[in-house]
Formats: structure tokens, C-alpha cells, sequence
């Protein structure tokens, strides 16, 4: 089993089979097929739970040889994990689209070790080319997306799917579609498959364009994530689908809850310029049959254009950006993220103290006031006394006040605090996911400063360098339209969601004093 090092804190919701874990604790893979962006791992402890993928380094995986002459040539002494052993210079042909040498059948290149360092986390690519066989091994493993197969690969001519970005007063800005896309998740049903052995819920998924449902169980919103996640994930963050179920998938409060945040997790996407136009995500909300479905599934799984390479069809009108200026506004925005990350997990920590308190100890003590009035009003009526039944009546009246205020304070998390919840949750995974964004920009520009010593080293060209410093420039427009995405999408969504909670908030109030008043209304005015 593989073992993974964890990158950043992770605090489990109570309920949802997740694992805590901190920040350079050490894992135990048991299912990275999980889906939905998790993975199931141990601790040293032996507990196990759910772990979000974002949040671990998967670590040391390292494959055997299987090429004749890596043995031949480590054996003879010729180590390429040697020193001096590293990349002397560009393959002949260049590197083709996947990051690949490019070469030719029986074109006579034999034991060539190449050694290269992936930008992004230190991996190393050994490259062996026996005539036309290539064998690449990788360690330690990573998703990440290598950069440098962006800025050294041979690209393949311009397609008609092109993504313009354009300069405004905020800076650089994705297109963005005249008619905003728009869906509705809704109406789950149970099904069945095998003859009834397998279950599974189904959601329709409602498009604003063509206002036909088409229907989809959980795994499809999954195999979305992982097409959406490989295609544009080096230049847009991809959040992470809502949370993964072990158990307890058919009960009712669960499939309302993950109906709702699919739904907020469509709706992200669909405001996104480039995902909403994309391919797949048409192809997701617009199919007609299942023939059309399966067909489309299989040309996206063999889309080339997918990693780095998306940044090739990327067009910014515009000259070329100060790298230095890129680089501080990079980290203004890191710090930023780092710092509105740590005031959502506070404000969900809070939250959840509050729901848990609205609806346990804070309706009991509005019940105990209300038994203890009706108790009252009851030892009074055993006083003989004649003029007792207008207060009386007035005390067990606000008795039962009290008790129906404890039933709306129990209710009220629901009302108000659930869309802050939820809304905070939600960028809770999209802060997540915006650090290996960032993390290949910079390995980016990391390697456009190193074009100087590579020329000195024969490893580029004058034009090389050029042409890297073009496309990290590319990449910085990208970064920063995204950047600015993700600003006016946070500013909109707190105001909604703020307005939202504050008018929930003065209507429970309202309620509370307008129950109240109408019990002090019962008091006789002495």
C-alpha cells in the first residue's frame, strides 16, 4: 500500500467517515479509488476515514525497470542518479505534446539516460529510448501537472476552441458568455441494477438552456470532476465534489443534503466562462440518449489537450507581463488565500458551535422557563384567592410563549445559518484547490529564470527562451483572470449569502418579540 504525507490540516465532520489529520502527519493509502476527490487512508494510530486527495502528497512509488538496457547500462557503471548524470541536452525531435522524446522507428538512438526534474515537486523522469520504445519512471508519484510540458513541448497546431482573455481596469478577465448557464439538480429517485443487487439514487439535472432534465447518479457527477479536474485543472481550480458516502447513501437527510450541494457545486461551474462552455460540460447537461452519452464520455476520456497543454489554447490580447509584478501580486493573492482559508475554518468551527448549541441546550433552557411560568401559574391557582384568574391565565400563556420560542430557536439554524454553512464550506474546497494553481505558475517562472544557465549548459536555445518566456506569460494572464474570477464570485457570493442570513435573522427576532408582546398584552396594567 502506498503512503502519503499530509500538506495541510484537515478537521473531519462528525458523521461523514473523514479522518483528522495535520500538517506533516504521515498516511497509510487503503482505497485511492474512493472518487469525488478523496481517498481513504490509516493513521498511525490505525483510525481510518475519508482524507481529501488536495491535502496529501502521495509518496514514494517508484517502478521497476522494465527496459533491457536500463539494466545494461547500470550495470555497467553508467547511473544516471549519478552526479553528472543529469539532462545533457534536448532530445533530437524535441518533446512531443504528452512530454514525450519524439522518435522516429529504427531511427537508430540507443541507451540515451535522460534525468529531468518535474517544476512542481521534484519528481524525476528517467527517459530511456531503445529506438522507438520510450520508458519513463516517475517518483515520487503526484498529480500535480509538470508545467514543463507546456514550456518545452512541441505544440500541435491551433484548434477552433480557443479561450480569450481580455485586459480591463481589474486586470486580466476570462470571457464571459452573454447568457449566463444556469441548472437545477433536483427530484432524486432510488434505482436499481443486476437484477435489483445494486442501488443507487439518480438526480435530474435541469439546464437553463434547454430546459430538458437529463438524469445522472453521483458517479457521473464524479467522472465530471476527474474529465474537468485532467483538462483545466492547471488553470482553473476545480473544487472537489461534495462529500464522499461509505454509508448511510439512501437515507433521506443524506440525499437532501448531497442534492443541495451538487447543486451548489453545478452552479460554480456553470458561472464559470470556461468550464460552462466547455465540451464536457455541455455534453453533461445537453445529452439526448444514452448512445450520445457514452459516445461523448469516450472522446473526452481520449481529449489530448489535458494538463498544462490547456494553456496552448489560451489567447491573451495583450503584450507580454512583467514578471516581477506577476510574481508579487501571486503572492499577495497566496497570502490572501492562506488567510480568508484560516477565517472560514474558523467561522464554520463557530457555526457548528452555535447550530449544535441552537439546537440542544438553548431550546432546553427556553423550555425550563416556560414549565417553570406554567408551574407557577399552577401553585397560584391553589391560593383560593378570587381575583387569581387573570394572572393566572397570563403566566401559563407566557409559559407556553417560551416553549414555542424553543421550538424556534431549534429551528432557526436551518433557516439562516445552513446557506453560511454551506457557502463557507464551498470555498472552503475552492481555497483548497487554487494551491496547485499556484504552485505551477510559480515552478513556471521558477524556470524561465533558469533559461540563462540552461543556454550556458546547451540545453536551450536563444529562441527557447523566448518562446518559454511567451508561454509563462500566458500563464500568468490565466492565472490572474482566474484570480479575478474567483474575487468578483466571493464578493458577490458573500454579499448574497450575507443578506440572506441577516434578513433570516431580523425575522426570527421580529417573531420572537411580536410572541412575546402579544403575551405582555395579557398583563392587566395596574
Amino acid at each position: 500500500m502506498a503512503t502519503a504525507q499530509v500538506m495541510y490540516d484537515f478537521t473531519a465532520e462528525p458523521g461523514n467517515n473523514e479522518l483528522t489529520v495535520k500538517e506533516g502527519e504521515i498516511l497509510t493509502i487503503i482505497n485511492q479509488n474512493v472518487g469525488g476527490g478523496w481517498v481513504e487512508a490509516q493513521n498511525s494510530k490505525g483510525e481510518c476515514g475519508l482524507v481529501p486527495e488536495d491535502y496529501i502528497q502521495v509518496m514514494c512509488v517508484v517502478f521497476e525497470l522494465q527496459c533491457r538496457c536500463c539494466f545494461s547500462q547500470v550495470a555497467n557503471g553508467n547511473n544516471p542518479w549519478s552526479p553528472g548524470g543529469g539532462y545533457p541536452s534536448e532530445p533530437a525531435g524535441g518533446w512531443n505534446t504528452q512530454g514525450h522524446p519524439q522518435t522516429q522507428h529504427n531511427a537508430g538512438i540507443t541507451d540515451i539516460h535522460a534525468l529531468r526534474q518535474d517544476l512542481c515537486t521534484g519528481i524525476y523522469l528517467l527517459v530511456v529510448f531503445c529506438n522507438s520504445c520510450v520508458c519513463i519512471c516517475r517518483f515520487p508519484f503526484s498529480k500535480t501537472p509538470n508545467p514543463e510540458l507546456y514550456l518545452l513541448a512541441k505544440l500541435p497546431p491551433k484548434g477552433k476552441d480557443r479561450l480569450p482573455i481580455y485586459v480591463t481596469d481589474v486586470g486580466p478577465v476570462w470571457l464571459y458568455p452573454e447568457s449566463p448557464l444556469d441548472c437545477v439538480v433536483a427530484d432524486p429517485k432510488k434505482g436499481s441494477k443486476l437484477y435489483g443487487l445494486k442501488s443507487y439514487i439518480e438526480y435530474q439535472v435541469t439546464p437553463n438552456t434547454t430546459s430538458r432534465p437529463v438524469n445522472h447518479r453521483y458517479k457521473h457527477f464524479d467522472w465530471l470532476y476527474e474529465r474537468l479536474l485532467e483538462k483545466f485543472g492547471s488553470a482553473v481550480p476545480i473544487p472537489s465534489l461534495p462529500d464522499k458516502q461509505v454509508t448511510g447513501r439512501f437515507e433521506e437527510e443524506f440525499i437532501k443534503m448531497r442534492m443541495e450541494r451538487l447543486q451548489g457545486w453545478m452552479c460554480r461551474m456553470c458561472r464559470h466562462p470556461v468550464i460552462s462552455r466547455s465540451e464536457v460540460f455541455q455534453l453533461f447537461l445537453t445529452y439526448n440518449d444514452e448512445k450520445e452519452w457514452k459516445t461523448g464520455k469516450r472522446k473526452a476520456e481520449k481529449d489530448e489537450c489535458v494538463g498544462p497543454l490547456i494553456f496552448s489554447t489560451i489567447d491573451p490580447e495583450a503584450p507580454e507581463l512583467d514578471s516581477v509584478e506577476v510574481e508579487q501580486r501571486c503572492e499577495l493573492f497566496s497570502k490572501f488565500t492562506k488567510s480568508m482559508d484560516d477565517g472560514v475554518k474558523d467561522l464554520l468551527n463557530v457555526g457548528n458551535i452555535h447550530w449544535k448549541r441552537c439546537t440542544g441546550p438553548l431550546p432546553k433552557e427556553y423550555q425550563k422557563i416556560g414549565k417553570a411560568f406554567q408551574n407557577l401559574s399552577s401553585v397560584f391557582n391553589t391560593s383560593g384567592y378570587q381575583g387569581e384568574t387573570t394572572l393566572t391565565d397570563a403566566l401559563t400563556a407566557a409559559g407556553k410563549t417560551y416553549e414555542e420560542i424553543a421550538q424556534i430557536v431549534a429551528e432557526q439554524p436551518k433557516k439562516d445559518l445552513h446557506f453560511l454553512m454551506e457557502t463557507n464550506q464551498e470555498y472552503k474546497g475552492l481555497l483548497g484547490s487554487f494551491h496547485d494553481t499556484v504552485a505551477g505558475h510559480k515552478a513556471a517562472i521558477d524556470k524561465v529564470k533558469e533559461a540563462d544557465k540552461m543556454m550556458l549548459a546547451g540545453k536551450i536555445t536563444t529562441q527557447d527562451k523566448v518562446t518559454m518566456g511567451k508561454r509563462t506569460s500566458i500563464m500568468s494572464y490565466s492565472l490572474q483572470a482566474e484570480m479575478n474570477h474567483f474575487h468578483s464570485n466571493r464578493i458577490y457570493d458573500y454579499n448574497r449569502v450575507m443578506q440572506h442570513y441577516l434578513e433570516e435573522q431580523i425575522r426570527f427576532y421580529e417573531t420572537i418579540a411580536d410572541k412575546l408582546k402579544l403575551a405582555l398584552s395579557q398583563f392587566t396594567t395596574l
